[in-house]
């Protein structure tokens, strides 16, 4: 039989003599947060993770999970396997259960000197640096499990943890990322977590996922994510908090450098309960582009699009629909009642629309804003147009310099641009100027699930003309710099039901801070107020992605202003900046991918990444003019709206478009823990790393006893920087390292 060694979502080979027979936890002291992190190791080309299923119960502080993996022995020999499991101490895991195919594995406890032999020896023997971050901690071992070829395994493993409560919000991190390490990709990740608190839940929210958020009612949440086809799913990390009241508001400081500005980020979210019982009286504005051009399915799917609109209206709500071509028409010369009689007369008017004519987008928008008087309440334009503006007014400064003009309530603006022939620059315009966003339709999709998406998401407003006001302990002295700065999204949304505001921010003024959120609810203002504490300094990376978040925000706002206010160096400079110290490609820094690009030449760097802008936002319309505007928003925030969004995710691999819209993945840039990393003249460079510090590293040969001692003396934490399979050139805490390669000719050869 061949010797296999597993661990959580991963294997290795073993070798005679050390993994025998065993299952591995390993401790994490000094962690700063408890959580399960198992070893990434890779995966033999003869084995293959089919199916991963997480299930979670999180009770207020307490976890329950369970992690079941299908693994397939895809060669033609009997593999004997073990399984690794590695545990922080101050996680308070207990209750471990490993079953196998339904049989409940033994296992014991090593001390961590023996634990660290034992992973010494499989780094040098499988030349795989990725257990370096656990080397020194404790093992636990279990008995061994034969699979036989073509035979499939079902692991399961069941713990109970405490979580970690910090800044009002629970803390908690699942362990899915160990897959991006295997040959092939994992066939299916599902993920399921059940929320139950004791208070009623508010903020809920996970800084390395997309998950899908169900509430029920206000002390229930369920959140599920689905990866088909993976092979980095980064671990999962969920944070929630609970607080009674109307709204709740929670926030998160990361300082990682004391003599700078450190980052925030603010959570609000109203109670469910409250979008269950009351419904506050918006106006909407349909504005529908029934041109030429709209004909054919795509006609069809607008028109179903928008009954969907008119048919959730309520009874309280006043609406209209301007249909515009050539010429404007209206369903009825003023605003309606959303009343069911009307309703009906409103859906008969959609069925009677048909394409043809020129489009006349300047007319219809000045229509549509006439008829808002009232600014005590919500107000909302959705446009929808699939076109150039080509009868009337077709500058597009002066379009939105009209429709700035007309709008006399602050009504917000939300705009479907459909298909590649849209002006996506004057949609990006207007929906900035009036406080709302884009959405691009691409002409394969749907254009009813998108329409049907947003309206989802605006369709309950709670909160309208929002305002957040800091007030710190001691307060800030006279002459120093604003204790807050340079807040993303630049205008504060409406708060909705269901949907949560994700605000980041600069702070230069640490300690106790309170923080008064006011809105408007129903024409009535309400306060609600947050007690926190700004960090004077991060002792560790545990709140880094608030930073990572900050700046990808940051890039959305610097393209957004280089698109609508023409180019200037000094934003060219800091979005090369940015680029390169977090790792966020832009279709105007990819080159930065190539190895051939020396990041050193600044000088050309700035240049080549000004002109890639000039080139690609000069083009408002087409498909390089779509892609980039619709780009644009995933590093905004869903359109700079503050619905939340990713942080640069740990991975081997990341797609970057370039400024005529082609996507491309690439391998040369990884982001690992808070640093980016290059791949240049074949080896990882830290882009914090200048050529002076280069001259300087300290050399350390990959996998010998120096090289190990490093990742102790680092407890785990910043060992995963020194974790590549080729040379790496990085900065630890204050000195530079050149790992260089392993001298195969004194070093052992892998069994």
């Amino acid at each position: 039989m061949k010797p296999i060694a597993f661990c959580l979502l991963a294997c290795v080979l073993a070798f005679p003599g050390i993994l025998q027979g065993q299952i591995i936890i390993i401790d994490h002291p000094g962690r700063p947060i408890p959580r399960p992190r198992p070893p990434f190791i890779p995966v033999p080309s003869e084995f293959i993770i089919k199916e991963v299923n997480l299930q979670a119960g999180i009770q207020d502080q307490s976890a329950k999970v369970q992690i079941s993996q299908v693994f397939k022995n895809t060669g033609g020999a009997t593999l004997e396997a073990t399984f690794m499991f590695p545990v922080p101490d101050e996680a308070q895991i207990s209750g471990l259960t490993l079953m196998v195919d339904g049989k409940e594995l033994a296992g014991r406890l090593l001390k961590k000197e023996e634990a660290r032999r034992i992973y010494e020896e499989i780094v040098r023997r499988r030349r795989d640096p990725a257990l370096l971050e656990y080397i020194g901690q404790g093992l636990f071992q279990t008995s061994v499990f034969p699979i036989p070829p073509g035979a499939e395994r079902t692991v399961e493993i069941r713990y109970a943890q405490l979580l970690r409560k910090d800044s009002g919000l629970v803390d908690l991190l699942l362990p899915i990322g160990t897959a991006k390490h295997a040959n092939r990709p994992v066939e299916t990740v599902n993920v399921n977590v059940r929320v139950e608190a004791a208070q009623p839940i508010k903020t809920i929210y996970s800084p390395t996922h997309k998950v899908e958020i169900t509430r029920p009612d206000d002390k229930h949440a369920v959140c599920k994510l689905t990866l088909k086809n993976i092979t980095s799913p980064g671990d999962l990390r969920l944070m929630y908090g609970t607080e009674a009241g109307l709204v709740g508001m929670n926030l998160i400081s990361y300082r990682p450098k004391k003599d700078e500005p450190g980052y925030f980020l603010l959570l609000a979210e109203p109670e469910v309960k409250t979008a269950q019982s009351k419904t506050i009286e918006k106006t909407m504005v349909f504005v529908f582009d029934r041109s030429g051009s709209m004909g054919g399915e795509k006609f069809k799917q607008a028109q179903e699009a928008l009954k969907y609109l008119v048919s959730r209206l309520a009874p309280t709500d006043l609406f209209n629909i301007v249909a515009y071509d050539s010429n404007v028409e209206s369903f009825r010369p003023e605003l309606q009642k959303g009343d069911a009689e009307t309703i009906k007369a409103a859906l008969g008017f959609i069925d009677g629309l048909f394409a043809g004519g020129s489009t006349n987008i300047d007319g219809a928008l000045t229509t549509a804003l006439a008829m808002l008087k009232d600014s005590s309440r919500p107000n909302y334009v959705l446009f929808l147009t699939d076109g150039l503006p080509t009868v009337g007014e077709r500058n597009e400064m002066k379009i939105a310099a009209n429709a700035k003009q007309g709008n006399q309530v602050k009504a917000r603006m939300f705009n479907f641009g459909v298909g590649y022939d849209v002006n996506s620059r004057l949609l990006d315009r207007l929906s900035r100027d009036h406080r709302g966003l884009s959405v691009y339709v691409r002409p394969e999709e749907n254009i009813e699930a998108h329409v049907s998406s947003l309206y989802n998401k605006i369709g309950s407003p709670l909160l309208t003309d929002l305002a957040i006001k800091f007030d710190f302990t001691p307060a800030p002295a006279t002459g120093t710099a604003e204790p807050i700065s340079r807040t993303y999204p630049r205008e504060l949304p409406d708060l909705f039901h269901g949907e949560q505001l994700v605000w980041v921010g600069r702070y230069n003024h640490p300690g106790d801070a309170t923080v008064t959120m006011t809105g408007s609810l129903a024409g009535e203002k309400k306060t609600f107020t947050l007690s926190t504490k700004f960090v004077d300094e991060s002792k560790d990376e545990t709140n880094g992605f608030v930073e990572k978040l900050w700046a990808t925000r940051r890039i959305g706002e610097i393209i957004d202003e280089l698109d609508l206010k023409g180019q200037n160096q000094e934003l060219v400079d800091e979005l090369v900046k940015l680029s390169i110290q977090h790792g966020i490609m832009t279709p105007y820094t990819s080159f930065l991918a190539d190895e051939t690009v020396n990041l050193a030449q600044s000088s050309a760097i700035r240049g080549e990444t000004r002109r890639r802008a000039e080139s690609g936002l000069s083009k408002s319309e087409g498909r390089a003019g779509f892609a980039q505007r619709a780009a644009k928003q995933k590093f905004g925030g869903f359109g700079g709206g503050g619905f939340g969004g990713d942080v640069p995710a740990e991975a081997k691999s990341m797609r970057v478009q370039d400024e005529e819209g082609n996507e491309r993945e690439i391998d040369t840039v990884r982001n690992v823990g808070q640093k980016t990393f290059f791949r240049k003249n074949k080896q990882w460079r830290d882009s914090t790393v200048t050529e002076e510090q280069e001259k300087q590293a300290t050399r350390v040969r990959q996998f010998s006893q120096e090289y190990f001692d490093l990742a102790v003396k680092h407890g785990g934490t910043l060992a995963k920087y020194i974790a590549f399979e080729e040379p790496v050139l990085v900065n630890l805490e204050g000195t530079t390292y050149q790992i260089d390669p392993a001298d195969d000719a004194t070093s052992p050869s892998p069994n």
